[in-house]
C-alpha cells in the first residue's frame, strides 16, 4: 500500500474531492484526519473509512481560522501520531461577480478559506513535518488560478495565490525532506459544480467548452492525483502545479 502507516489530514473531506481522497488515502494504508466546517459530514467520512477496516477520526475545524488550524493539527497527532501528509482541499466558489460589483465581505470571505486557509494548514502541519524527517503537502489549487473567469475576481486571485505559495513552501522546505504540490483541477462534478449549475445537469454544449474528453471529471479522478502527489511515487515532484482539467487550458 502506498501510505501505510502515514498519519494524513484532509480538509474539506466531507464532500467532493476530499472525501474521496480520503477513503482512497485510508484504502492505501493511511490513518486519515477527516477535517471539515460541516462536523456531520466529516462523521460519514470517518465511519464509511472504519467501517472498511480502516483507521479515520473527523475533527471540525474552520481553516480560515488560526486556532482551529492549530488545533485540527494537534486533534490528528494526539490521535493518530504526527501527520506527515496534508491536502488542503478545503474551499468555496464564492459570490460571483464582476469587479466593480463584488462586495469587500464577499471578497474576504473567498481569500480567507481558499487561500489563507491553506496557508494556516502549512503553517501549523510544517513543526512537525521537520520534527519527522519529511513530509509531503498537497494543496488546492485550479485552473482557475492560471486562467481568468468571469466573475470570479476572488477565487481566481486565491487559487492563483495558492500556487505561488506552493512554489515558495517548496523552496523554502526541500531541506527537510518536504515536498509541496498543488493540484489545479478543471469541472469537477461536486456539490461545488452543482451549486454552480443551481442543480441543473452539466449542459452538453458547456462541457464541451470547458473540456476536450467532453465530460465533467469525478472527484475520484483527483483523489488519485493526490494520492500520486501524497506517496513515494512523486519522491522527484516538488513546486510544481499539476493540471487535471480534460484539457480546458488547451482549447
Amino acid at each position: 500500500m502506498k501510505l501505510e502507516n502515514k498519519v494524513a489530514v484532509i480538509t474539506g473531506g466531507g464532500s467532493g474531492m476530499g472525501r474521496a481522497s480520503a477513503l482512497l488515502f485510508a484504502a492505501e494504508g493511511a490513518k486519515v484526519a477527516v477535517v471539515d466546517l460541516d462536523e456531520r459530514s466529516a462523521a460519514e467520512t470517518a465511519s464509511e473509512i472504519n467501517a472498511a477496516g480502516g483507521q479515520a477520526a473527523a475533527i471540525r475545524a474552520d481553516v480560515s481560522k488560526e486556532k482551529d488550524a492549530e488545533n485540527m493539527i494537534a486533534a490528528a497527532e494526539k490521535r493518530f501520531g504526527t501527520p506527515t501528509i496534508i491536502f488542503n482541499n478545503a474551499g468555496i466558489e464564492g459570490e460571483s461577480a464582476y469587479i466593480a460589483k463584488m462586495t469587500e465581505d464577499a471578497f474576504d470571505r473567498v481569500i480567507a478559506i481558499n487561500l489563507r486557509g491553506v496557508f494556516l494548514g502549512m503553517k501549523y502541519v510544517l513543526p512537525g513535518m521537520i520534527k519527522a524527517g519529511g513530509g509531503a503537502i498537497v494543496n488546492q489549487a485550479s485552473i482557475a488560478g492560471m486562467v481568468a473567469v468571469r466573475g470570479g475576481v476572488a477565487y481566481c486571485a486565491a487559487k492563483a495565490g495558492v500556487i505561488a505559495m506552493t512554489r515558495v513552501a517548496a523552496l523554502e522546505y526541500a531541506r527537510y525532506n518536504i515536498r509541496v504540490n498543488c493540484i489545479c483541477p478543471g469541472g469537477i462534478e461536486t456539490a461545488m459544480a452543482k451549486r454552480i449549475r443551481k442543480g441543473a445537469a452539466p449542459d452538453p454544449k458547456a462541457v464541451s467548452r470547458i473540456s476536450v474528453l467532453n465530460r465533467m471529471g469525478q472527484p475520484e479522478e483527483i483523489a488519485k492525483m493526490a494520492l500520486f502527489l501524497a506517496s513515494d511515487d512523486a519522491s522527484f515532484a516538488t513546486g510544481a502545479p499539476f493540471v487535471v482539467d480534460g484539457g480546458w487550458t488547451i482549447s
